[in-house]
């Protein structure tokens, strides 16, 4: 794989954190909450905007001169996917600062308040504060990163339909002749039909790989396999035989002629797409489900993947598209935003579906608070435990990186 290709990862992670932050900062500018930052990835702070009072923006870089003012505090992972005590005075004017952080591994949307903090000693909530505002308008702000996750699956999957499918061709036609392969130096081409190799009739495409795999097992201690085969090529009348010096050992990735199946893409009318995407989503969605409870029981063994196994398969993903389209990346990024989503809300604590949890504790108790110690000690081991977890995985993703 050209390891260019796993620049991709890039904006893929990067949609999935603007759009899932991203909701939570809208329902949050709905609610009357204020919202200090909306960051991308996690300090360090390479560079940071806010708008002044004038209406020009001043640009902070590398975090210095931004909290001059005293109106923010310093956002960590350990302090809350969007929690963390406000510093600002009442009555402040509403000034976001958007930031771009070194590490690329989520992104967070700080609002005061977010773990019950209180911003004076008599315990009274800053009233633009999340902490001040109703348990129905907290949920709502908490659920709407998953609820755009969603969307935007949905949203991807549509497009994906609209641009066409792809679709391989069961028949034994050539789609790509791999550049300097023993097929190409042999004179095939894209859209050759194999009629049969060594004397084997071929009718699907399944059949040459069998055919060829079974002869290369033959031969394995030599270095290439002669192979007769007889081709079909448009706009010729008859078929005409050829011989192709196949590779018994062939480089990764690529078969023992240099051969790949003919793709072609099946779209559907642009009414449709929408139906299709919705569909594609709820389907997917049902599987995660249906593998998370499946883990959860012990019938299947978990198979984890960290950013990094996901930066190796996204690469692999996007080398494909010059071959098989968008098709691919698009699902492919549809797939992590509802895996996303599905986490997410996961009543664990620090993730949005632990703190929905302790919202809906809180409506059990007739309305009845936990401290706000209590509640920020819980979302700090949930999150030491999800830390430690991806440092986990992480190392296991570097280690079996070849593999």
């Amino acid at each position: 794989m050209n390891n260019w290709f796993l620049l991709a990862a890039i904006p893929v992670f990067g949609l999935l954190v603007l759009v899932h932050e991203f909701g939570h900062f809208i329902t949050a500018k709905w609610a009357g909450i204020r919202v200090e930052e909306f960051g991308l990835g996690f300090p360090p702070t390479l560079i940071s905007f806010r708008r002044q009072e004038n209406g020009r923006w001043e640009v902070f870089w590398f975090g210095r001169g931004r909290d001059s003012d005293g109106g923010g505090s310093i956002q960590t992972p350990l302090n809350g996917t969007s929690g963390g005590i406000s510093r600002a005075a009442a009555g402040e004017p509403d000034r976001t600062i958007y930031s771009i952080n070194l590490l690329p591994i989520g992104g967070f949307v700080r609002m005061p308040g977010e773990n019950g903090d209180a911003l004076d000693e008599e315990g009274h909530y800053d009233p633009r504060s999340f902490a001040a505002k109703s348990a129905g308008r907290r949920m709502i702000v908490l659920v709407a990163g998953v609820t755009m996750n969603v969307i935007l699956a949905m949203v991807l999957f549509t497009i994906a339909y609209g641009l066409g499918e792809p679709n391989y061709v069961s028949a034994p036609v050539l789609g790509t002749v791999v550049p300097g392969s023993p097929a190409a130096l042999a004179g095939l081409r894209t859209n050759d039909t194999i009629i049969s190799v060594d004397g084997k009739p071929v009718h699907l495409f399944t059949d040459l790989v069998n055919v060829v795999n079974k002869i290369a097992a033959e031969n394995r201690d030599k270095a290439t396999m002669p192979l007769k085969v007889v081709v079909q090529r448009k706009g010729l009348a008859q078929p005409f035989t050829m011989q192709v010096n196949a590779l018994v050992n062939p480089p990764a990735g690529q078969g023992h002629m240099g051969v790949e199946q003919k793709v072609t893409f099946v779209s559907v009318p642009l009414w449709q797409a929408p139906f299709k995407g919705i569909g594609q989503t709820l389907s997917t969605t049902r599987d995660f489900i249906s593998q998370i409870g499946k883990m959860l029981i012990g019938a299947v063994q978990p198979q984890l993947v960290g950013p990094v196994g996901i930066v190796k398969i996204t690469g692999q993903v996007a080398q494909a598209v010059p071959d098989l389209g968008w098709w691919p990346i698009l699902s492919l990024t549809a797939m992590l935003s509802l895996n996303l989503a599905i986490v997410n809300i996961l009543p664990f604590p620090a993730l949005d579906g632990g703190r929905i949890l302790l919202i809906f504790i809180e409506l059990l108790r007739g309305g009845k608070r936990l401290k706000p110690e209590r509640e920020g000690i819980i979302n700090l081991i949930g999150m030491a435990l999800l830390l430690t977890l991806m440092i986990v995985i992480t190392v296991s993703d570097v280690i079996h990186w070849g593999s």
